[in-house]
């Protein structure tokens, strides 16, 4: 197939992948010609809708890697990312057309030097197998015209995004700046009011422990759990690949066909019917990482309506590379409140912890206003260090932010940061100095970044400009396909 032909120009690799999903194969100029089925139309680009059959094929195409999985192509957001990426395609499309890009005969040729495919069809003195390359066209439905004109569309859109990429606004001097306070370094002090240090100084009544109780029974839930069966389908090394894709093809048709039952498909494919209780969203309990029900979309569909309410099989998943497995709900365990009894030393716990944590911010509260009257006292501080955003050592979140943000000129200055479960800390900050080396690895890196972010900020704009001049109408939401569809 021409998957690999498309995916493996070099243009496009470099600059497409960047920005938007690899384009679908197959659509040819014809995708753009504005000649489409008269199915419901979804989304009109130009006047020339884009609609669900479109959308459809698009979707079994994509999902032929996994096996041709008929759950992945008919799943509604899977099909919807579909929906999106022809969109961002059509426009593209509108806009080489109207800008009226050209792709000279030395870059067609040099682009098509480089697709694999091609270049197999070379003989070892330099000839070209013609007939070879028209057979290859014509299994995929294309004569040479169609071919040439699909590879200069391609790189029409190349040329487009990429010189859309490349477009530069002044980034070396703010790439500097953003270096140099990255680099900036500032003298540290911490002094913690953590609540574990407070416990001793807190007893709660049995009358408090009830009332948090009744006030709070939700945080003494125990989860909602199910148990059930699943089947796994995996590869034998000794098996011809193309036979286990028939199989895994055929697992995930008959688990979705007969949704109300595993055991058809595993008798028609010999597998064993196998059980797990007391799996919760998390996941199952106490099985090793390569356990099939650990598989995060696997828990996700049995948690979905259609397998926990309408006790329906979930989709196929394939949860590595040869390994496809189906799972159906068979008991659902509501989650339900735990007498208080059974949560007491929890709930004195919680309680404790939080009497604890409001003695501490309030120690801290009292220290710092006494700090503000005199910044210069260090008492009760720990050693000083040195921090920068480049080299936080254990500052984090809004405790950096603040460190880094404190004008100079206030020095010394003291930050008070709340740590919520945890207490307080203030920070003590007195000195400010730049590194006496840098680091080049670190200010290119940064300095890409900022790149890439200019470029992503303008194309986004570029696609936004091209989607009102393309006259981009939503016409009908997309829907799930039909029962009958697929297959």
């Amino acid at each position: 197939m021409f998957d690999t032909v498309r995916k493996h120009q070099k243009l496009l690799q470099l600059v497409l992948m960047l920005f938007i999903v690899p384009s679908f194969v197959m659509f040819g100029i014809s995708s753009y010609s504005g000649f489409m089925d008269k199915e419901t139309d979804l989304v009109k680009v130009n006047g020339k809708p884009i609609t669900a059959q479109e959308v459809d094929n698009a979707a079994k195409r994509q999902a032929e890697p996994v096996g041709g999985n008929r759950q992945i192509a008919q799943s509604l957001q899977f099909r919807q990312a579909i929906l999106n990426e022809l969109l961002q395609q059509r426009i593209l499309g509108f806009a080489v057309t109207n800008l009226r890009l050209q792709v000279g005969k030395d870059a067609l040729i040099k682009s098509l030097q480089g697709i694999p495919q091609i270049r197999a069809l070379y003989r070892q003195d330099g000839s070209f197998d013609d007939a070879r390359f028209k057979q290859l066209l014509a299994s995929n439905g294309l004569n040479e015209e169609q071919f040439y004109a699909s590879q200069a569309f391609d790189l029409k859109i190349g040329q487009l995004v990429n010189s859309v990429a490349r477009t530069e606004i002044g980034t070396p001097k703010l790439s500097e700046i953003v270096s140099t306070l990255y680099e900036t370094e500032r003298q540290v002090q911490a002094l913690s009011f953590n609540a574990k240090d407070y416990l001793g100084k807190v007893n709660p009544s049995p009358e408090e422990l009830q009332a948090f109780y009744n006030a709070n029974t939700k945080l003494f839930e125990s989860p909602e759990f199910i148990d059930v069966e699943y089947i796994v389908l995996k590869a034998d090394p000794k098996e011809d690949a193309k036979a286990f894709s028939e199989k895994a093809d055929q697992f995930a048709n008959m688990t979705y066909d007969q949704s109300d039952s595993l055991k058809p498909a595993a008798d028609k494919l010999k597998l064993s019917i196998q059980t797990q209780n007391g799996v919760t969203r998390s996941g199952p309990v106490g099985v090793s990482r390569d356990h099939p029900l650990a598989n995060p979309k696997v828990v996700q569909s049995l948690f979905g309506d259609e397998a926990l309410k309408n006790k329906r099989n979930t989709e196929a998943v394939q949860t590595v590379p040869g390994v496809f497995v189906s799972a159906r709900v068979v008991t659902l365990h509501p989650a339900q409140i735990l007498p208080y009894k059974d949560v007491a030393a929890e709930v004195k716990r919680q309680v404790s912890q939080r009497a604890a944590e409001k003695l501490a911010v309030a120690a801290a509260a009292e220290r710092y206003a006494a700090l503000e009257k005199d910044p210069k006292s260090v008492s009760g501080f720990a050693s000083p260090f040195w921090v920068s955003r480049n080299k936080p050592a254990n500052l984090v979140g809004p405790a950096l932010d603040d460190v880094m943000s404190v004008n100079p000129d206030k020095f010394p200055a003291i930050i008070s940061v709340n740590n919520p479960g945890v207490g307080t800390t203030l920070y003590r900050v007195d000195q400010v100095r730049q590194p006496s080396g840098v680091d080049a690895k670190v200010h290119k890196a940064q300095a890409q970044q900022i790149q890439a972010l200019a470029a992503q900020s303008e194309f986004a704009g570029f696609m936004s400009c091209w989607r009102d001049a393309a006259g981009v109408k939503d016409i009908n939401p997309l829907k799930p396909p039909s029962s009958g569809s697929g297959g």
